[in-house]
């Protein structure tokens, strides 16, 4: 049964998208969806009150790492490093200010990215087309390879290139300078949004008709897939309570499922394309003073695209209306399997063909 309450976003004075509030319109109880346009800017914070809980694991996202400042003092070593990258590669004003000028502060830290932000200080202006402020990201302890390092670089290149993702200032051994968007991430309940729903079709689309430079072959999903399936089936517990539990998923036999889900892609028409791979609400910035635009939202965090089935882009978003990755208790989310959209809502939002 469909529940009565129902999601709908609100706007300020000014028109600009402002709130969401949820409840039952009829009986008109309606109250704010928590978190719903947190602030991503660093020098105003909303400190989480746990490690921020993500679907894939990773807190070093840029959704998430954007959210997570800290005032923790950066090593000499750092900073030093940091202030040459910037008036290497920035240069105009960044060439004038000395390093006791240079202000940088730490945004998030993991082992797969350590993430800055650098700024000049407030009485020096741009002298040209440099930015006041940057996105330090320098690559962390669990590097993943050489490989998959150059084809992340390029594929930000090519997505700054076309708009698609943040600008990218410089790119060096150690990590790159990014374009720092100040902005608000979405929350689960905005993504059910007409206007947003609509917006982000658009961007999926624009992925989605890209020509990249890349293997052109669905490898990514089932390559995923199997490495998970097997540190699942691989794994070793002591404890008798996880061993009963372990035993019990394995009744499921998730690797007959694996395969029924195999014979099923390959036997479904569905193209494929570039996808973004990971279009959830974390994903999503809407940037500051954007609001009323129709070109208001930026998709970010791109280590999983690639080539792969149109239909699993398609389906992974819808399935993300349901998670809330907010939640602050075991298991760190929320599911809410009626918020699946209906057949209406994952049409009726698509923009016309221009």
């Amino acid at each position: 049964m469909q529940s009565s309450h129902k999601m709908t976003c609100t706007s300020d004075r000014d028109g600009d998208l402002d709130k969401c509030v949820t409840g039952d319109p009829n009986s008109g109880n309606l109250v704010d969806v928590p978190g719903c346009g947190d602030s991503l800017m660093v020098d105003d914070e909303r400190h989480p009150r746990t490690a921020s809980p993500r679907a894939n694991g990773d807190d070093d996202s840029e959704a998430e790492s954007h959210q997570d400042g800290r005032n923790v003092d950066v090593d000499p070593d750092t900073r030093r490093r940091a202030f040459n990258w910037c008036r290497d590669f920035l240069s105009g004003s960044w060439k004038t200010i000395s390093e006791h000028e240079f202000r940088i502060k730490i945004v998030s830290g993991g082992l797969s990215n350590l993430l800055y932000m650098c700024s000049l200080p407030d009485n020096v202006q741009p002298a040209g087309v440099e930015p006041q402020r940057v996105l330090l990201r320098i690559y962390g302890a669990i590097l993943q390879g050489v490989d998959s390092l150059v084809l992340e670089s390029v594929m930000f290149a090519i997505l700054a290139e076309r708009e698609l993702g943040p600008r990218l200032y410089g790119i060096f051994p150690e990590g790159r300078l990014e374009q720092y968007l100040p902005s608000n991430r979405l929350c689960t309940e905005q993504l059910g949004c007409p206007e947003i729903s609509a917006e982000i079709a658009s961007k999926m689309a624009r992925f989605h008709t890209m020509e990249m430079p890349f293997n052109k072959e669905p490898k990514w999903l089932f390559g995923t897939i199997d490495r998970y399936m097997e540190q699942v089936t691989t794994m070793k517990f002591v404890r008798e309570a996880h061993i009963k539990k372990f035993n019990k998923l394995m009744k499921y036999d998730l690797p007959a499922q694996l395969e029924s889900l195999r014979s099923l892609l390959a036997s479904t028409p569905s193209p494929v394309v570039f996808c973004h791979n990971d279009v959830q609400e974390g994903n999503i910035l809407m940037l500051d003073g954007r609001e009323n635009s129709s070109d208001k939202l930026m998709l970010i965090d791109f280590e999983y695209s690639s080539y792969n089935y149109r239909g699993f882009d398609f389906g992974n978003h819808f399935c993300e209306w349901i998670y809330d990755y907010t939640y602050d208790q075991w298991p760190f989310y929320k599911a809410k399997v009626e918020n699946y959209p209906n057949r209406q809502q994952q049409v009726s939002h698509t923009p016309p063909p221009t």
